[in-house]
């Protein structure tokens, strides 16, 4: 199943829009294996499946965005939609619960086992964002204890480097006598 998609194929596919993490109609249609008009068509037969907080449609100006994001010039983007991925109206974006949802939707094995792999990459993706956020906290409560010690710990390693540096003693003179004969 994991030799289905690369893991790190599905995570480039997550985007972070209006605050949640989300995936293209187009990603996904991709990732599952249909066009994304049909893809559309069966997500449009089952509406009600996809609330506003499973599924919405980008608005133009996070179209604009999003096509920047890929290196696609502004200019032709303002022209006409139908220059990207060949379709008319703005892409809809599905959370991780219209993912979820997908699943009753698009019934294949190969939807099914897709699906698995991108709810794998969308939990992946949650524990490295937690770590990250666990990570700051922690530095920002050092930071804090940290702050004003500068002097103290200025110290410590002073007396950290006296320890481990070896002491300079001044070399005694030692007085040979030579005999002489």
């Amino acid at each position: 199943m994991k030799d289905l998609i690369p893991e790190e194929r599905i995570e480039s596919k997550i985007y972070l829009i209006r605050g949640q993490k989300v995936m293209l109609d187009r990603d996904l249609a991709e990732l599952y294996g249909v066009e994304t008009r049909y893809f559309n068509k069966a997500v449009s037969r089952n509406i009600g499946h996809f609330p506003g907080d499973f599924m919405f449609r980008l608005t133009r100006e996070e179209f604009n965005n999003l096509m920047f994001h890929f290196g696609t010039s502004n200019l032709k983007s303002q022209r006409v939609i139908s220059n990207w991925g060949g379709t008319r109206k703005l892409p809809r974006v599905f959370t991780e619960q219209g993912v979820a949802m997908l699943s009753s939707v698009l019934r294949s094995e190969r939807a099914i086992r897709v699906n698995i792999a991108i709810m794998r990459a969308f939990v992946k993706l949650k524990q490295v964002l937690a770590t990250h956020v666990e990570v700051s906290r922690k530095l920002r409560e050092l930071e804090q204890r940290v702050c004003g010690h500068d002097v103290e710990i200025q110290q410590i390693f002073d007396a950290i480097k006296k320890m481990i540096e070896p002491e300079e003693k001044p070399m005694k003179q030692i007085g040979f006598r030579v005999n002489d004969e």
